[in-house]
Parts: structure tokens; C-alpha cells; sequence
């Protein structure tokens, strides 16, 4: 078990755990919870309990101006957390500027500016 606090306005960005199911609890103030699925919905939910699969992508952010305290419990003691944003941009070696600008629907500029920052 883990006890995260999520100062205003902060994030944990989309990431997956291939070795682990997640279960979350908000105990003090509200997340923006979220998840990816292959059927393309939205998924935002308003709950205090959270269940996120093995391998599902979801992200959460507090939107408010207080602290947010919640708790984590892991069905693994080695989850293997997978960032989304860091597995793609950050890959070693990089996954080629042509690939990612057709995936993306952007000019390769804006790849290259972006895997700059990993």
C-alpha cells in the first residue's frame, strides 16, 4: 500500500502496470480520475474508489486548489509502472519521427520538439 498526495493542480500522468492490479481510494478532497479502453470512450468517473485492471492505461489529477490524500493497494510488490509519455517519446532507441507523426496526425517537427524533452 501507498499513500499519495497530489499537491493543486498536479498529475500522475497515463500509465499502465503490466504486473499488477491497482485498487484507489480518495481519503481527503476529489481526483479527476481516468482511464483508456479499446472501445475509444471517455472514461471519467466521480467515485472515491478506484479499480484499474493489470495493463489498463489511467492517469489522475487533482483540478482543485487543496491537497488531495489517497491510497493505493498493489496486487504486486513489482508492478513494472509503464509512463506512457516516457515509453514513447523517451524510447531508446527513438521510435523514428516518421512513425510517430503518422500515429499522432502531427508534422515531425513537433515530434522531434517533443521527444526533445525526454
Amino acid at each position: 500500500m501507498v499513500r499519495i498526495d497530489f499537491a493543486p493542480w498536479s498529475i500522475n500522468p497515463p500509465n499502465s502496470l503490466p504486473r499488477a492490479t491497482e485498487i484507489l481510494t480518495i481519503i481527503e478532497d476529489s481526483l479527476e480520475v481516468g482511464f483508456f479502453t479499446s472501445d475509444l470512450d471517455s472514461h471519467l468517473i466521480s467515485k472515491i474508489l478506484f479499480v484499474f485492471p493489470i495493463g489498463l492505461i489511467h492517469f489522475q489529477r487533482n483540478v482543485g486548489h487543496a491537497n488531495v490524500v489517497a491510497i493505493a493497494a498493489l496486487s504486486s510488490q513489482n508492478p513494472g509502472v509503464i509512463t506512457i509519455a516516457n515509453s514513447i517519446f523517451g524510447s531508446k532507441p527513438d521510435i523514428s519521427t516518421d512513425i510517430l507523426a503518422k500515429t499522432f496526425q502531427v508534422d515531425k517537427s513537433i515530434v522531434e520538439q517533443i521527444q526533445s524533452k525526454f
